[in-house]
Protein backbone atom coordinates (compact mmCIF):
# COMPACT_ATOMS: atom_id res chain seq x y z
CA UNK A 1 0.00 0.00 0.00
CA UNK A 2 1.39 3.40 -1.05
CA UNK A 3 0.21 6.93 -0.41
CA UNK A 4 1.74 9.43 -3.25
CA UNK A 5 2.32 13.37 -1.98
CA UNK A 6 2.75 16.39 -4.62
CA UNK A 7 4.79 17.71 -2.28
CA UNK A 8 4.87 21.12 -4.40
CA UNK A 9 1.22 21.51 -4.09
CA UNK A 10 -0.87 24.64 -2.53
CA UNK A 11 0.17 27.60 -0.82
CA UNK A 12 2.19 26.39 2.18
CA UNK A 13 4.43 23.63 -0.14
CA UNK A 14 6.75 22.18 0.78
CA UNK A 15 6.99 22.91 4.22
CA UNK A 16 3.63 22.08 5.52
CA UNK A 17 2.91 19.09 3.20
CA UNK A 18 6.30 17.80 4.35
CA UNK A 19 5.22 17.83 7.71
CA UNK A 20 1.57 16.87 7.44
CA UNK A 21 3.56 13.38 5.57
CA UNK A 22 6.09 12.43 8.21
CA UNK A 23 3.32 13.73 11.01
CA UNK A 24 0.99 10.71 9.32
CA UNK A 25 3.24 8.04 9.38
CA UNK A 26 1.97 7.79 12.90
CA UNK A 27 -1.97 6.89 11.93
CA UNK A 28 -1.27 5.03 8.71
CA UNK A 29 0.92 1.85 7.62
CA UNK A 30 0.89 2.84 4.02
CA UNK A 31 4.46 4.15 2.76
CA UNK A 32 4.76 7.19 1.23
CA UNK A 33 6.41 8.58 -2.04
CA UNK A 34 7.25 12.58 -1.75
CA UNK A 35 6.96 13.78 -5.57
CA UNK A 36 8.61 16.97 -6.25
CA UNK A 37 12.25 18.62 -6.56
CA UNK A 38 14.72 16.30 -4.92
CA UNK A 39 16.66 18.86 -3.47
CA UNK A 40 14.07 20.74 -1.57
CA UNK A 41 12.27 17.98 -0.73
CA UNK A 42 15.25 16.17 0.74
CA UNK A 43 15.74 19.59 3.02
CA UNK A 44 12.88 19.46 4.68
CA UNK A 45 12.88 15.74 5.57
CA UNK A 46 16.15 16.59 6.94
CA UNK A 47 14.20 18.41 9.75
CA UNK A 48 12.63 15.56 10.79
CA UNK A 49 15.60 13.02 12.20
CA UNK A 50 13.35 10.58 13.51
CA UNK A 51 10.72 9.02 10.93
CA UNK A 52 10.94 5.43 9.65
CA UNK A 53 13.45 6.14 6.35
CA UNK A 54 12.30 2.94 5.12
CA UNK A 55 8.35 3.79 4.52
CA UNK A 56 9.52 7.41 3.24
CA UNK A 57 10.92 7.66 -0.50
CA UNK A 58 11.54 11.21 -3.00
CA UNK A 59 10.67 10.80 -6.57
CA UNK A 60 12.04 13.91 -8.28
CA UNK A 61 9.78 16.21 -10.80
CA UNK A 62 11.66 19.55 -11.78
CA UNK A 63 8.40 21.00 -12.71
CA UNK A 64 5.09 23.02 -10.57
CA UNK A 65 2.01 23.74 -12.13
CA UNK A 66 0.29 26.56 -10.69
CA UNK A 67 -3.08 27.95 -10.14
CA UNK A 68 -2.62 30.51 -13.01
CA UNK A 69 -2.20 28.13 -15.48
CA UNK A 70 -4.48 26.49 -18.27
CA UNK A 71 -5.09 23.43 -16.64
CA UNK A 72 -4.68 20.93 -20.17
CA UNK A 73 -1.80 22.99 -21.60
CA UNK A 74 -0.22 22.78 -18.34
CA UNK A 75 -0.72 19.16 -18.25
CA UNK A 76 0.78 18.57 -21.75
CA UNK A 77 3.23 20.83 -21.44
CA UNK A 78 5.21 20.21 -18.06
CA UNK A 79 5.09 16.61 -18.17
CA UNK A 80 7.74 16.91 -15.33
CA UNK A 81 5.23 18.47 -12.90
CA UNK A 82 4.69 16.91 -9.44
CA UNK A 83 1.08 16.50 -10.82
CA UNK A 84 2.25 14.53 -13.77
CA UNK A 85 4.52 12.50 -12.36
CA UNK A 86 2.22 11.67 -9.45
CA UNK A 87 -0.80 10.53 -11.53
CA UNK A 88 1.45 8.47 -13.75
CA UNK A 89 2.32 6.24 -10.42
CA UNK A 90 -1.29 5.53 -9.60
CA UNK A 91 -3.51 4.93 -12.35
CA UNK A 92 -5.34 1.91 -12.32
CA UNK A 93 -3.49 0.61 -9.14
CA UNK A 94 -6.27 0.15 -6.40
CA UNK A 95 -3.38 -0.27 -4.12
CA UNK A 96 -2.32 3.62 -4.52
CA UNK A 97 -3.19 6.70 -3.38
CA UNK A 98 -2.51 10.76 -4.30
CA UNK A 99 -3.05 13.63 -2.12
CA UNK A 100 -2.70 16.62 -3.90
CA UNK A 101 -3.28 20.58 -2.43
CA UNK A 102 -2.33 21.41 -6.32
CA UNK A 103 -4.16 23.21 -9.34
CA UNK A 104 -7.91 22.07 -8.47
CA UNK A 105 -8.04 22.84 -12.31
CA UNK A 106 -5.07 20.82 -13.23
CA UNK A 107 -5.69 17.90 -11.09
CA UNK A 108 -8.96 16.93 -12.85
CA UNK A 109 -7.68 17.62 -16.46
CA UNK A 110 -4.73 15.21 -15.37
CA UNK A 111 -7.02 12.45 -13.78
CA UNK A 112 -8.71 12.68 -17.12
CA UNK A 113 -6.13 12.82 -19.73
CA UNK A 114 -3.70 10.60 -17.47
CA UNK A 115 -5.43 8.07 -15.76
CA UNK A 116 -9.06 7.61 -17.21
CA UNK A 117 -12.45 7.69 -16.60
CA UNK A 118 -14.21 4.54 -15.14
CA UNK A 119 -16.14 2.95 -17.47
CA UNK A 120 -19.50 4.06 -17.14
CA UNK A 121 -18.95 7.03 -15.72
CA UNK A 122 -19.38 10.34 -17.92
CA UNK A 123 -17.74 13.10 -15.55
CA UNK A 124 -15.82 12.88 -12.53
CA UNK A 125 -16.52 14.70 -9.42
CA UNK A 126 -15.53 15.71 -6.24
CA UNK A 127 -17.05 14.63 -2.81
CA UNK A 128 -16.52 16.71 0.24
CA UNK A 129 -17.40 15.82 3.53
CA UNK A 130 -19.31 18.17 5.05
CA UNK A 131 -19.33 18.41 9.21
CA UNK A 132 -23.06 18.35 9.67
CA UNK A 133 -24.92 18.13 13.05
CA UNK A 134 -25.46 14.03 13.14
CA UNK A 135 -22.31 13.17 11.09
CA UNK A 136 -20.50 13.92 7.93
CA UNK A 137 -22.92 14.62 4.78
CA UNK A 138 -20.91 14.04 1.62
CA UNK A 139 -21.05 17.24 -1.15
CA UNK A 140 -20.89 16.15 -4.59
CA UNK A 141 -20.10 17.70 -6.97
CA UNK A 142 -18.18 20.56 -5.11
CA UNK A 143 -16.25 21.75 -7.62
CA UNK A 144 -14.93 19.74 -10.41
CA UNK A 145 -18.25 20.43 -13.10
CA UNK A 146 -19.42 23.54 -13.51
CA UNK A 147 -21.76 22.24 -16.20
CA UNK A 148 -23.56 19.21 -15.46
CA UNK A 149 -26.48 17.24 -17.35
CA UNK A 150 -29.17 14.91 -15.63
CA UNK A 151 -27.18 11.84 -16.23
CA UNK A 152 -23.78 13.90 -14.85
CA UNK A 153 -26.00 14.65 -12.14
CA UNK A 154 -27.30 10.81 -11.74
CA UNK A 155 -23.45 9.67 -11.56
CA UNK A 156 -22.75 12.06 -8.69
CA UNK A 157 -25.26 9.99 -6.82
CA UNK A 158 -23.44 7.16 -7.51
CA UNK A 159 -20.39 7.61 -6.73
CA UNK A 160 -21.48 9.20 -3.45
CA UNK A 161 -23.41 6.38 -2.55
CA UNK A 162 -20.36 3.76 -3.10
CA UNK A 163 -18.06 6.05 -0.83
CA UNK A 164 -20.14 6.40 1.90
CA UNK A 165 -21.03 2.99 1.98
CA UNK A 166 -17.06 2.01 1.77
CA UNK A 167 -15.44 4.79 3.07
CA UNK A 168 -17.73 6.69 5.63
CA UNK A 169 -19.27 3.08 6.58
CA UNK A 170 -23.37 4.12 5.95
CA UNK A 171 -25.62 1.32 4.99
CA UNK A 172 -28.01 2.73 2.40
CA UNK A 173 -27.01 6.33 2.36
CA UNK A 174 -29.95 8.51 1.42
CA UNK A 175 -29.63 10.89 -1.79
CA UNK A 176 -30.79 14.25 -1.49
CA UNK A 177 -30.70 16.65 -4.77
CA UNK A 178 -29.64 20.45 -3.62
CA UNK A 179 -32.43 22.70 -4.70
CA UNK A 180 -34.18 26.06 -3.50
CA UNK A 181 -37.24 24.16 -2.46
CA UNK A 182 -38.09 21.22 -1.17
CA UNK A 183 -41.14 20.49 -3.06
CA UNK A 184 -40.67 17.95 -6.12
CA UNK A 185 -41.91 20.71 -8.93
CA UNK A 186 -39.54 23.11 -7.92
CA UNK A 187 -36.33 24.24 -9.66
CA UNK A 188 -34.95 24.68 -12.98
CA UNK A 189 -35.41 22.53 -15.75
CA UNK A 190 -31.95 20.40 -14.78
CA UNK A 191 -33.06 19.85 -10.98
CA UNK A 192 -37.19 18.80 -11.94
CA UNK A 193 -35.52 16.30 -14.58
CA UNK A 194 -32.43 15.34 -12.27
CA UNK A 195 -35.22 14.42 -9.62
CA UNK A 196 -37.14 12.41 -11.66
CA UNK A 197 -34.28 10.46 -12.74
CA UNK A 198 -32.71 10.12 -9.04
CA UNK A 199 -36.20 8.73 -8.09
CA UNK A 200 -35.99 6.37 -10.82
CA UNK A 201 -32.47 4.98 -10.24
CA UNK A 202 -32.64 1.47 -9.22
CA UNK A 203 -30.28 1.01 -6.06
CA UNK A 204 -30.19 4.56 -4.97
CA UNK A 205 -31.92 5.74 -1.77
CA UNK A 206 -33.33 9.24 -3.25
CA UNK A 207 -35.07 11.13 -0.29
CA UNK A 208 -35.78 14.11 -2.56
CA UNK A 209 -34.68 17.83 -2.93
CA UNK A 210 -32.80 19.58 0.24
CA UNK A 211 -32.65 23.57 0.43
CA UNK A 212 -28.89 24.70 0.73
CA UNK A 213 -29.84 25.78 4.83
CA UNK A 214 -30.08 22.49 5.73
CA UNK A 215 -27.06 20.66 4.18
CA UNK A 216 -25.75 20.80 7.85
CA UNK A 217 -29.11 18.71 9.00
CA UNK A 218 -28.14 15.59 7.79
CA UNK A 219 -31.67 15.61 5.91
CA UNK A 220 -28.90 13.30 3.53
CA UNK A 221 -25.92 11.67 3.91
CA UNK A 222 -24.63 12.29 -0.04
CA UNK A 223 -26.37 15.84 -1.15
CA UNK A 224 -25.90 16.25 -5.23
CA UNK A 225 -25.36 18.95 -7.24
CA UNK A 226 -23.24 20.24 -9.78
CA UNK A 227 -19.81 21.84 -9.42
CA UNK A 228 -20.77 25.13 -9.26
CA UNK A 229 -23.13 24.99 -6.52
CA UNK A 230 -21.62 22.68 -4.80
CA UNK A 231 -18.21 24.80 -4.60
CA UNK A 232 -20.40 28.16 -3.66
CA UNK A 233 -21.87 25.96 -0.90
CA UNK A 234 -18.22 25.38 0.27
CA UNK A 235 -16.74 28.55 0.27
CA UNK A 236 -19.55 30.23 1.33
CA UNK A 237 -19.84 27.52 4.51
CA UNK A 238 -15.83 28.06 4.56
CA UNK A 239 -16.75 31.64 5.14
CA UNK A 240 -19.41 31.95 7.33
CA UNK A 241 -16.94 29.35 10.07
CA UNK A 242 -14.29 32.25 9.42
CA UNK A 243 -16.72 35.12 10.08
CA UNK A 244 -18.51 33.46 12.99
CA UNK A 245 -15.00 32.05 14.87
CA UNK A 246 -13.21 35.74 14.42
CA UNK A 247 -16.74 37.47 15.59
CA UNK A 248 -16.53 34.76 18.80
CA UNK A 249 -13.08 35.58 19.65
CA UNK A 250 -13.41 39.72 19.46
CA UNK A 251 -16.43 39.75 21.29
CA UNK A 252 -14.39 37.82 24.03
CA UNK A 253 -12.08 40.37 23.76
CA UNK A 254 -14.36 43.16 24.30
CA UNK A 255 -14.90 42.72 28.50
CA UNK A 256 -12.92 41.52 31.31
CA UNK A 257 -16.43 39.49 31.70
CA UNK A 258 -16.47 38.17 28.61
CA UNK A 259 -12.62 36.57 28.85
CA UNK A 260 -13.41 35.66 32.61
CA UNK A 261 -16.76 33.70 30.96
CA UNK A 262 -14.24 31.96 28.10
CA UNK A 263 -12.15 30.52 30.16
CA UNK A 264 -14.89 28.27 31.68
CA UNK A 265 -16.44 27.77 28.57
CA UNK A 266 -12.78 27.09 26.78
CA UNK A 267 -13.48 23.38 26.62
CA UNK A 268 -16.73 23.83 24.89
CA UNK A 269 -15.29 26.37 22.47
CA UNK A 270 -13.04 24.28 21.50
CA UNK A 271 -14.74 21.29 20.92
CA UNK A 272 -17.05 23.16 18.47
CA UNK A 273 -13.51 24.72 16.61
CA UNK A 274 -12.25 21.30 16.37
CA UNK A 275 -16.19 19.76 15.68
CA UNK A 276 -15.81 22.17 12.25
CA UNK A 277 -12.54 22.00 11.48
CA UNK A 278 -12.73 20.71 7.60
CA UNK A 279 -8.90 19.22 8.09
CA UNK A 280 -10.33 16.05 10.55
CA UNK A 281 -12.40 14.86 7.61
CA UNK A 282 -9.57 14.57 5.18
CA UNK A 283 -9.95 15.92 1.48
CA UNK A 284 -12.26 15.47 -1.30
CA UNK A 285 -11.51 12.64 -3.45
CA UNK A 286 -11.93 12.88 -7.08
CA UNK A 287 -14.42 10.01 -7.56
CA UNK A 288 -14.88 8.45 -11.32
CA UNK A 289 -11.41 8.46 -12.45
CA UNK A 290 -9.50 5.20 -13.07
CA UNK A 291 -7.05 6.23 -9.63
CA UNK A 292 -7.36 7.29 -6.21
CA UNK A 293 -7.47 10.79 -6.05
CA UNK A 294 -7.40 13.08 -3.07
CA UNK A 295 -7.74 16.82 -3.38
CA UNK A 296 -6.81 18.92 -0.13
CA UNK A 297 -7.47 22.58 0.10
CA UNK A 298 -4.84 25.15 -1.67
CA UNK A 299 -4.16 26.57 1.54
CA UNK A 300 -3.68 23.16 3.39
CA UNK A 301 -1.11 22.78 6.30
CA UNK A 302 0.29 19.64 7.92
CA UNK A 303 -3.01 18.50 9.54
CA UNK A 304 -4.94 18.78 6.43
CA UNK A 305 -2.11 15.93 4.75
CA UNK A 306 -2.26 14.18 7.73
CA UNK A 307 -5.64 13.41 8.17
CA UNK A 308 -6.15 13.00 3.90
CA UNK A 309 -3.18 10.71 4.73
CA UNK A 310 -5.39 8.48 6.80
CA UNK A 311 -8.40 9.05 4.44
CA UNK A 312 -6.31 7.41 1.45
CA UNK A 313 -5.67 4.68 3.98
CA UNK A 314 -9.34 4.07 4.04
CA UNK A 315 -10.19 4.27 -0.23
CA UNK A 316 -7.37 1.65 -0.59
CA UNK A 317 -8.46 -0.64 2.36
CA UNK A 318 -12.31 -0.11 1.42
CA UNK A 319 -11.15 -0.89 -2.31
CA UNK A 320 -13.06 2.19 -3.48
CA UNK A 321 -12.10 1.84 -6.88
CA UNK A 322 -12.80 -1.62 -8.06
CA UNK A 323 -16.12 -1.08 -6.19
CA UNK A 324 -17.32 2.16 -8.26
CA UNK A 325 -16.31 0.19 -11.09
CA UNK A 326 -18.43 -2.61 -10.18
CA UNK A 327 -21.12 -0.64 -9.51
CA UNK A 328 -21.46 1.92 -12.25
CA UNK A 329 -24.63 0.09 -13.91
CA UNK A 330 -27.21 1.92 -11.32
CA UNK A 331 -26.48 5.09 -13.72
CA UNK A 332 -29.95 5.74 -15.03
CA UNK A 333 -30.96 2.31 -13.58
CA UNK A 334 -28.33 1.02 -15.26
CA UNK A 335 -29.41 2.28 -18.76
CA UNK A 336 -26.48 4.49 -19.34
CA UNK A 337 -23.62 2.28 -18.52
CA UNK A 338 -24.71 -0.36 -20.77
CA UNK A 339 -25.30 2.41 -24.32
Amino acid sequence: MRIIIDAMGGDNAPSEIVKGAIDGLQLCGADVVLVGKEDVINSELAKYPNYDKSRVSVVNATEVIDNNESPVFAIRRKKDSSIVRALAMVKGDKDTALISAGSTGALFAGGLLLCGRIGGIERPALATALPAKNGPTLLVDSGANVDSSVENLVGFAVLGDVYMKHVLGVDSPRIGLINHGAEEKKGNALTKDAHQALKNAEGLNFVGNVEPRYVYDNQADVLVCDGFVGNAILKTSEGVGLYMMGSLKNEIKSSKIAMIGALFMKKAIKGLKDRFNADCFGGAPLLGVDANIIKIHGSSKASAVMYAMKQAEKMIEGDVLSIVKANVGKISGGNEANN
